[in-house]
């Protein structure tokens, strides 16, 4: 099987229902397909052949659209590009995937100016500027239907850490369905004509959502911006049944205003992945959404691994935490914690990094074979995550492993910190980070964003700290301020740029005592 196929094949079995909205304009299967048939011919026009790649920056728009149907139809490879990437990272992650054309929204031509000149593969920017429509009315809707095997290219995701160049994580067209169905697989089914919110971009994780509604005969609805009322609005209006959410995104609606006095009766799943979830956003929505909270864990090397529903998630069990956990894994799946150094099978109970073999992981790094070796073993992907299995099987995800914080020979892990200091209901998000100490080596550090007019201080929340995991854990110091944290370019804390400034005339950035 590969995407391409069913995709045509849902289009023609539901032709005219719809299956794209993207704020005032609507398509049915039959219109969105043909846009796609027709960028797919002009793409193909320009010179370009299957397995060739195509860099894209975007914001969810109805050209997206284009583009995801397009490269499908054409069996080209789409790579794309993160809107709050540096023209660095846009130059690194085109050059190394030998993209041969770009295709650029107009809102962000400047941030990839020049680099035609600097890639040698590079030979087309397409810009979607006014001239676009035109460009794509002339171009054939007639279906190209090269030919295509389930273990082509599909794909090229990039890793989204804080630090070093992106590391292209290729899909083929198995792995990319394999992908989406273990998505899908603990979720109540789609029905004809469910509606799937992509508040995020589809470049970045709710873009693994898209493919299963559209072979389901479901609707995509994209927002072009994460405005938390707009969201609410719209979920309530389109009467939206599934949606993937970062955490950060999460909080965020659930104390939008008015979001406790509307209809939620339609919605099935706010999928919650990205990154650890503190206690108090998975409570605080849940009493505004209903039980309708899923969270998986995984990452774009292999994902996803883990998955529970409100029914897991919520519930106690005699030897479990379920709030605190990432789920269970996933029959599709094997799920392992090991040392990190010997890569030994540590069993339950018992902190090691996370191991994982799926059937959507990554086959290596993409023309990164020193990458691969560090992150691949006998088939398992290493995450870099430190968890732990209890006897339930449920998983806690601890922290990065190279965020770990090592005071006075003893390990802290950031999130275990800032699960504690979000549980304030003042406190909107929080990053914890290790810092230089001449007692201890490293002193654990929080910045904490809080709502404009709270009261709390820095002391209560350390006085927190110390009352629910002991005086050696809590902060050094804790900065409060009304600003959102800083993020990576998929929205994950960038705990490391608030670090850097405490280390600053250090050599290295670990210290010892």
């Amino acid at each position: 099987m590969d995407v391409r196929s069913l995709m045509r094949r849902s289009a023609l079995f539901h032709a005219d229902e719809p299956a794209i909205i993207v704020g005032s304009t609507r398509l049915t299967y039959r219109e969105a397909w043909q846009r796609g048939l027709r960028l797919a011919n002009g793409l193909l026009n320009l010179g370009l052949e299957p397995d060739d790649r195509v860099g894209v920056l975007e914001d969810n728009t109805v050209e997206s659209v284009d583009l995801f149907c397009g490269t499908a139809a054409a069996n080209l490879v789409r790579v794309p590009l993160y809107p709050r990437n540096s023209t660095d990272a846009h130059q690194h992650m085109l050059d190394h995937t030998g993209c041969r054309a770009l295709v650029v929204s107009a809102s962000h031509p400047s941030s990839v100016g020049g680099l035609i000149d600097k890639i040698d593969t590079l030979d087309h920017v397409i810009v979607r500027d006014d001239t676009y429509e035109t460009w794509l009315a002339s171009q054939s809707d007639t279906d190209p239907n090269p030919d295509v095997d389930a273990d082509d290219w599909f794909i090229i995701r990039h890793t989204g850490g804080t630090t070093g160049l992106p590391k292209g994580v290729a899909y083929t067209h198995k792995t990319w369905l394999n992908a989406g169905r273990d998505w899908f697989f603990a979720f109540p089914p789609v029905q004809r004509g469910d509606v799937c919110q992509h508040a995020g971009p589809i470049s970045h994780g709710s873009g693994y959502f898209f493919t299963p509604m559209w072979l389901s005969g479901g609707v995509n609805l994209l927002m072009p911006t994460f405005d938390p009322p707009a969201v609410i609005e719209t979920m309530e209006r389109e009467r939206v049944a599934y949606g993937f959410v970062v955490p950060t995104m999460l909080n965020a609606l659930a104390r939008e205003a008015t979001a406790r006095d509307r209809d939620w009766s339609h919605l099935k799943v706010l999928q919650v992945g990205g990154s650890p979830i503190a206690d108090d956003t998975a409570l605080l929505a849940r009493d505004v959404f209903g039980d309708v909270l899923y969270q998986g864990y995984g990452q774009t090397e292999a994902v996803p691994i883990t998955m529970m529903g409100p029914d897991d998630w919520f519930r106690e069990m005699s030897g479990s935490t379920p709030l605190r956990s990432a789920g269970r894994p996933l029959p599709f799946g094997d799920l392992a914690i090991v040392d990190p150094e010997t890569g030994e099978d540590l069993g339950l109970e018992v902190d090691g990094e996370i191991a994982i073999r799926c059937d959507g992981q990554m086959f290596g790094f993409w023309q990164n074979p020193t990458a691969t070796a560090e992150r691949m073993r006998d088939g398992w992907v290493l995450s870099g995550d430190i968890g732990r299995l209890d006897r339930n099987g449920y998983l806690y995800v601890l922290d990065r492993k190279d965020d770990m914080i090592i005071s006075g020979g003893f390990n802290i892990w950031p999130a275990e910190l800032e699960n504690v200091l979000t549980g304030h209901h003042d406190v909107i998000e929080a990053a914890v980070f290790g810092v230089p100490s001449e007692k201890w080596g490293e002193s654990p550090w929080a910045v904490c964003c809080v709502g404009e007019g709270a009261d709390v201080t820095s002391a209560e929340l350390m006085q927190r700290c110390a009352d629910e995991l002991g005086s050696y854990k809590k902060p050094a110091g804790i900065d409060l301020q009304t600003e959102p944290l800083p993020k990576s370019p998929v929205g994950k804390l960038a705990r490391k740029q608030l670090r850097e400034p405490f280390w600053l005339g250090l050599d290295r950035r670990v210290a010892g005592n």
